[in-house]
């Protein structure tokens, strides 16, 4: 956090506990409060099938705690609160030649593989007017542009500040700016720069950026029916708009049709050759317990699609490991779930998939690239007895690429519980 921001941010901490002084003030602030502390216990192993791989695997295991607390708002036409997020991971297995699964923190000496515990604590500061709240401090945003990653032991954080308002029904409005970011696997924030994953061919001179600026429109026309358009800017790399629609068409009793369709125009903003199209489209069929999907996403321009390191993209072939968003790529996605509630098995769910993308510009005279990735999900959360709300799921993939990228099998195992403190 910057000097402005962090000081903003202490002094709404300190009018937020002048006002909770009074007791009548502070009724809705300590009401409305809620803590919960997860438990998620995370192996993973990721063996690499190429010739010549640099690691022949990725092994590791670990244990991470997260405690969460929000507070209410206290009285009056505005009001203040702070939210707190702690988080800490624990190595319960790991070695120098394993490391790199994205689970631990690596020792700044990387021979030395993962640190035997790493973690965070984060403050956000909120004021509340009407039905518009401003935060600043530590976030986890999840709009189109910046869809913070929680996909390993602990969530990706940024800092900065993020206003959200609910004021006409139907719309939802949020904007703000970023400043940095703290990944995954670190306890350190840092400047953001863009993914390199893939063969996206983007080149930014000046690698990292301080400053991410976002503004999102979504509204609802109705319980069906809902659009949006967001704007992304990373200062000095690229700017970025989007737009989205979704819509599930009723057909029977236990039966719907969902259109999910999604476009993206990101170009650069001086210090990259970022210049890129992409188009999406999911459809997907419901009946019962079933649920059928395909997908198509293209990609077109000078470069493959932007966004930043270490988050998720809002693409609709955004999987498991690849994003299917090279330079170039055109991709398509087969997707089944079953949620065996269906059958009197609440809790259980199953879903595979596969995606199959050509035609990735590498450059030069190389041949196109190619790939497909196959993932399958088990995943079952106990609904009664001692062991309630304790889930248990299973993710395996396969990858295979030609001409680049690399070929991988990869398991992870994770076991995690919720448990409310109040």
């Amino acid at each position: 956090m910057d000097r402005h921001t962090r000081t903003l941010a202490t002094r709404l901490l300190l009018a937020g506990g002048v006002i909770s002084l009074s007791a009548p003030a502070a009724a809705d602030f300590i009401k409305d409060s809620k803590a919960s502390l997860e438990l998620r216990n995370f192996y993973f192993n990721r063996d690499f099938r190429q010739d010549n791989a640099a690691q022949s695997k990725q092994e590791e295991w670990a244990q991470g705690f997260l405690l969460r607390y929000e507070s209410g708002f206290t009285d009056g036409l505005v009001g203040f609160g702070v939210d707190a997020i702690g988080l800490l991971g624990v190595k319960l297995d790991s070695s120098p030649d394993r490391a790199g699964s994205g689970l631990l923190q690596r020792h700044r000496t990387t021979s030395k593989g993962a640190q035997d515990e790493y973690g965070d604590l984060g403050v956000t500061a909120k004021v509340r007017a009407s039905k518009t709240v401003l935060k600043l401090g530590t976030l986890l945003p999840k709009l189109p542009t910046v869809l913070a990653n929680d996909s390993r032991l602990l969530p990706q954080t940024f800092e900065g500040g993020q206003l959200t308002s609910l004021e006409v029904e139907g719309l939802t409005v949020d904007g703000g700016r970023l400043k940095q970011v703290n990944q995954r696997d670190s306890s350190d924030y840092e400047d953001m720069g863009i993914t390199r994953t893939g063969a996206k061919g983007i080149i930014t001179p000046h690698t990292t950026s301080d400053s991410f600026d976002f503004a999102s429109l979504n509204y609802k026309w109705t319980g069906n029916l809902a659009t949006g358009y967001s704007y992304g800017h990373l200062d000095n790399l690229y700017s970025q708009h989007m737009v989205n629609l979704t819509y599930v068409l009723p057909v029977t009793a236990g039966q719907s049709f969902k259109s999910d369709l999604r476009f993206a125009r990101s170009t650069d903003d001086g210090g990259s050759n970022v210049d890129n199209k992409a188009l999406g489209a999911m459809f997907t069929y419901s009946l019962g317990g079933h649920a059928l999907g395909l997908g198509y996403q293209s990609m077109s321009g000078d470069t493959g699609f932007a966004y930043i390191n270490g988050t998720d993209a809002f693409l609709v072939n955004f999987v498991q490991i690849g994003d299917f968003a090279s330079k170039d790529e055109k991709s398509w996605q087969a997707r089944y779930d079953y949620n065996f509630a269906a059958i009197g098995v609440p809790g259980l769910t199953f879903m595979t998939r596969y995606l199959t993308g050509d035609n990735i510009d590498l450059g030069g005279n190389r041949p196109e690239g190619k790939e497909w990735e196959r993932d399958t999900d088990i995943g079952y959360v106990v609904q009664s007895g001692p062991l309630k709300n304790v889930g248990v799921k299973w993710r395996n993939a396969t990858v295979r690429s030609t001409n680049f990228g690399s070929d991988l099998d990869e398991n992870r195992l994770i076991v995690s519980y919720s448990l409310p403190i109040w």
